[in-house]
């Protein structure tokens, strides 16, 4: 080939790329981005309205109508997902994968910024949300104290927050566990009542104090002045001073009738580690950066902040997931090493110096690989190493092939000059074929669709860009290093593993290759036999879209009776903690009261604050095995599944999109009630199932209300307008929102005007309530209003606009998903559902959905890509038909080994079959080209069978045992998402690397292609 022969020829100039493409591989290792998981961009995007004191059904009628029916006229909506509790509502928009995200987020806030004056003026907030992976909290730090003050404690933790904030890779840096600081202005309404003073001109005058506007501009002179007003509070002294009222000439102070303090809100979220009284303080990385490099920046000033605490405040790092990359980089790194010795012992019948030439094209395919994939964007993360570590098994595959034919050629008399180009031309079109083939089996993972496919996407385009790399290292550097190294062999048989395995391929493959061509028919019968065997064992193996994590890391959710309050759920979280000090091999654990813990896994977003809700994150100590956290998870599901009074669910962190639950049951109709009955029937089917778990109704009971029913001719009578009412309502319970003040730091506080009350609002609250009439007289709220209990939707589902309700159960240890699934699947297509409602299947089933979608086409066109290169290359039918007969002989030996090792047919083993397909049929067109290449010399078929099949079997069987000393390591690995694709190419190519040697020559004498004699 040409460019073999322009490296060979110009060798200085080959030398000089050869030392450069090392500098350069190794300066992009160190400088190119580094993260746990892949970087994706999401299509998915919430509209979070926030209106306080508002009925789940109130917020559907007046919020959510309206925003999903202007939502649901954008172009490429895929899904729309609403959750609507008492005062939150957040709808959940899903566009197409093929759409350009930044610009459907910006038709989607212009859409909800277009709605605002039409939705009701009181509303808190609304705000449009993006769905990030790079949002993911990378540390997570804790300021414990037993003793310090709130005020202590959120000093200290805003100190730190200002110190993490000026590291410039972070990003989002947050205080969770402490409650806002804010000044309560209380007012004596029974003293305001006696003075006739209506509560309308109180918050008028504190708000009108409050305002702060700009006076602009003037000029004087030549020269140009801002107008400076009065603008806003300076201290509560002055707040106290704010006149209010006049009455009778004199001037009533806010002091007179009420008192304004500062203080902290209600705490709606509880934080503690180990047990120990704690603040959060967490904060994620910026796009595209490397998280080792990050660590080095904000190590030094969480050290540094430590040594200024007081001492009865300790800083705790808890969480770091830089340590968790860097100790998985350091793992793969391990792998790494063991494959590169695993593959340089298969290489041992080379002999010495073409074992070290093809073992140079390891360091140079991996760096022009990095190379290629920095300039494609791709981070170094958990599945691009494993895509070069897949790669490592195969890169090596074309140099072998290159310097085992130049080594037939030198031991055949040619001086290695010669035998270079010679053998690199007799066999180059062959590499590219197979190279091309390879990449074609992978590029089906590169267009993935969906989410799983941008989660994926860093491993085939790892294992495509190091493959090409050393297609191009194979038909250059190694016929140039081979001329110069290169030696005639003293031994003409080469050395002793080379005749070892030569006379063990004669011995052994010779006679065998003889029995199997006299008996075509019955070869190919028994392969038939074998392959359709291993297609019944598909439903055994069972199928699971994504396996759990093998982080030492889960979550424990514990769920109280609806409507529990705080201290209840809190002395739960109390128990779990006493129980979780037992087991040895917990480090950490972070307990979350009333909210969840912060974001610190991809596909697991922060649990919204409700006061029956608690969260526990767990951390093993790091060496914990994954056989042992699963043993530690199924023993405490075990103590926790009666606990009296609670639900305890522990569960493990799942890799891929992220699902309610494996199981998913969507029911869709109008009325509640209805939707309510047959939920409650759903649930009793699932929780009667074999092999389910942790069901969850959310709307299985109804939450109690305090309705304050109005007498509404008594409330005309006095002149008392209802809103009034409310308004008085909202002061005793929420409070009213006046503005914000400055302190001297310039930090601002909310001024919340309200009631005199402890920290919670209780029933009290709401006695000695006085409301305004027209005349400003003050009248008691119990002569015009009565409270009373009301049952009320807890929330309310919204999908596709349409109400619903999603019923979800995990799968417990020992069962399969899709077996679960199919069993309620089938039981739900027997339910007799009312005339207007209809269920659907969430969960795995719609993951896989999403995830498979578009492969059936994406295989079809890689299917006719194959063909038409392997049409390309031979030129006949035939022989692209005797090269992909060897395709079900992977799957044979695929399917075994994920029987024998106990893992079910995942998403990522279906990648490992479909990369099976090119590594095999790459191998088969080695043996298909020199067979006809023997052919056209003028040998008979069975001559060419027969002496093909013996000198190919060498570079076969090499190649084959390179790529499963490379594969060896993620074989072994405890990693759940990666081990399966191992095993399935480590499996495969053992059975076709041994049927289809007997197979495809057996075609090939079947159906021999037609060839031109020279």
């Amino acid at each position: 080939m040409k460019i073999s022969e322009f490296a060979v020829r110009n060798y200085q100039f080959t030398l000089i790329l050869f030392l450069m493409t090392i500098v350069v591989g190794l300066t992009t290792l160190f400088t190119m981005p580094r993260n746990e998981d892949p970087e994706f961009i999401g299509r998915q995007y919430a509209v979070v309205v926030v209106y306080p004191g508002t009925s789940p059904e109130d917020m559907e009628e007046l919020v959510v109508d309206p925003i999903e029916e202007k939502v649901n006229e954008l172009d490429d909506i895929k899904r729309i997902r609403t959750t609507i509790q008492d005062g939150l509502a957040v709808v959940r928009v899903q566009f197409r994968h093929e759409v350009d995200p930044d610009e459907k987020y910006q038709e989607l806030v212009r859409e909800v910024n277009g709605l605002r004056a039409e939705l009701p003026a009181d509303i808190f907030s609304i705000e449009t949300q993006k769905f990030l992976p790079s949002d993911v909290n990378i540390i997570q730090v804790a300021l414990l104290s037993e003793n310090a003050s709130r005020s202590s404690l959120k000093f200290h933790a805003e100190k730190l927050k200002d110190e993490l904030e000026k590291v410039p890779a972070l990003k989002n840096v947050e205080i969770q566990g402490l409650p806002e600081q804010i000044v309560r202005i209380e007012l004596r309404l029974e003293k305001i009542a006696q003075m006739h003073i209506p509560l309308a001109a109180i918050a008028g005058s504190i708000q009108s104090e409050m305002a702060n506007i700009p006076g602009g501009s003037l000029e004087a002179g030549s020269r140009s002045f801002s107008v400076k007003t009065s603008g806003n509070y300076k201290s509560l002294e002055e707040i106290n001073n704010t006149i209010v009222y006049s009455a009778n000439g004199k001037d009533i102070l806010l002091s007179d009738v009420a008192s304004a303090y500062s203080t902290f809100d209600e705490a709606r979220h509880i934080t503690r580690l180990n047990g120990h009284r704690a603040v959060f303080l967490v904060a994620a990385q910026k796009a595209g950066l490397n998280i080792s490099r990050t660590q080095t920046m904000y190590k030094p000033v969480l050290e540094k902040f430590t040594k200024t605490l007081p001492a009865n405040i300790s800083l705790v790092h808890h969480f770091d997931q830089a340590d968790n990359v860097n100790g998985r980089m350091a793992g793969l790194g391990k792998d790494f090493l063991i494959a590169i010795l695993l593959v340089s012992i298969t290489l041992l019948p080379l002999g010495f110096r073409s074992a070290l030439i093809v073992m140079m094209s390891i360091p140079l395919s991996l760096a022009i690989g990095l190379v290629l994939l920095n300039l494609f964007g791709i981070s170094l993360n958990q599945l691009s190493i494993v895509g070069l570590v897949v790669a490592l098994g195969l890169l090596v595959d074309d140099s072998i092939v290159v310097i085992e034919n130049i080594e037939r050629w030198i031991r055949d008399g040619y001086p290695p000059r010669d035998a270079a180009l010679k053998a690199t031309t007799q066999i180059g079109l062959a590499v590219v074929g197979c190279t091309v083939t390879l990449i074609i089996a992978f590029m089906p993972l590169v267009f993935l669709p969906e989410g799983a496919g941008d989660f994926i996407r860093s491993l085939p385009m790892a294992v495509i860009m190091t493959v090409l790399a050393s297609m191009l290292v194979s038909l250059t550097i190694i016929p140039f290093l081979s001329s110069r190294l290169l030696k005639h062999h003293a031994q003409e048989g080469g050395n002793i593993f080379l005749r070892g395995l030569q006379k063990l391929i004669h011995g052994s493959y010779a006679p065998l290759l003889d029995k199997a061509l006299k008996h075509p028919v019955i070869t190919l019968v028994v392969a038939a036999l074998l392959f359709g065997g291993s297609l019944r064992l598909f439903p055994v193996i069972g199928f699971t879209l994504f396996p759990a994590s093998e982080k030492p890391q889960f979550l424990i959710n514990v769920i109280t009776p609806l409507q529990t309050n705080l201290t209840k759920t809190d002395a739960v979280a109390h128990d779990i903690e006493t129980i979780l000090d037992d087991v040895p091999e917990v480090n950490y654990y972070a307990t979350n009261v009333g909210k969840g813990n912060p974001r610190i896994y991809y596909n697991v977003m922060q649990g919204s604050e409700h006061t029956d809700f608690a969260q526990l994150f767990v951390q093993l100590d790091t060496h914990t095995p994954p056989d042992r956290k699963l043993a530690i998870i199924h023993s405490l599901r075990d103590r926790f599944d009666h606990y009296p009074g609670a639900r305890i669910e522990v569960k493990n962190f799942e890799q891929g999109p992220p699902v309610l639950a494996p199981v998913e049951i969507r029911l869709s109709g109008d009325h509640l009630d209805t939707l309510r009955a047959w939920a409650g029937r759903v649930e009793a089917m699932l929780k009667q199932t074999e092999g389910i778990m942790y069901v969850d109704n959310p709307i299985s009971n109804l939450k109690s209300d305090v309705r304050v029913a109005i007498n509404q001719q008594k409330s005309r009578m006095l002149g008392i307008n209802t809103v009034d009412i409310d308004r008085t309502i909202r002061l005793a319970v929420a409070g009213w929102k006046m503005g914000s003040f400055p302190d001297a730091e310039g930090d601002k506080y909310d001024v919340i005007l309200t009631t005199p009350r402890n920290e919670r609002v209780t029933l009290a609250s709401l006695s000695n309530l006085f409301v305004n009439n027209r005349q400003g007289a003050a009248v008691p709220l119990e002569q015009i209003a009565s409270l009373k209990l009301e049952a009320s939707p807890l929330s309310i589902d919204h999908y596709n606009k349409t109400r619903t309700v999603s019923v979800s159960a995990f799968v417990q240890k020992g069962y399969l998903n899709d077996q679960v699934i199919r069993d309620v699947k089938g039981q739900m297509d027997r339910f007799n559902l009312p005339s207007g409602y209809t269920f659907m299947m969430g969960g795995e089933v719609e993951a896989s959905s999403d995830s498979f979608g578009g492969l059936g086409v994406i295989i079809t066109v890689t299917v006719f890509l194959f063909i038409a290169v392997l049409v390309l290359m031979f030129k006949t039918f035939k022989s692209m038909l005797i090269v992909l007969s060897v395709i079900p002989l992977g799957i044979v030996g695929a399917v075994l080994g994920l029987l024998l090792t106990g893992n079910s047919l995942s998403f990522v083993a279906i990648i490992g079959l479909i990369a099976l397909a090119g590594v095999e049929v790459k191998n088969s067109i080695l043996l298909v080209d020199f067979t006809n290449q023997l052919r056209e010399q003028g040998k008979s078929v069975d001559e060419a069978i027969r002496e093909a099949g013996e000198i190919r079997f060498l570079p076969i069987v090499l190649t084959s045992l390179t790529a499963i000393g490379g594969l060896l390591p993620i074989a072994l690995s405890p990693n759940p998402l990666i081990a399966p694709l191992a095993i399935v190419l480590i499996s495969g190519l053992i059975s076709s690397t041994l049927l289809s040697r007997i197979v495809t020559p057996v075609v090939y004498k079947l159906i021999p292609p037609k060839v031109d004699v020279l």
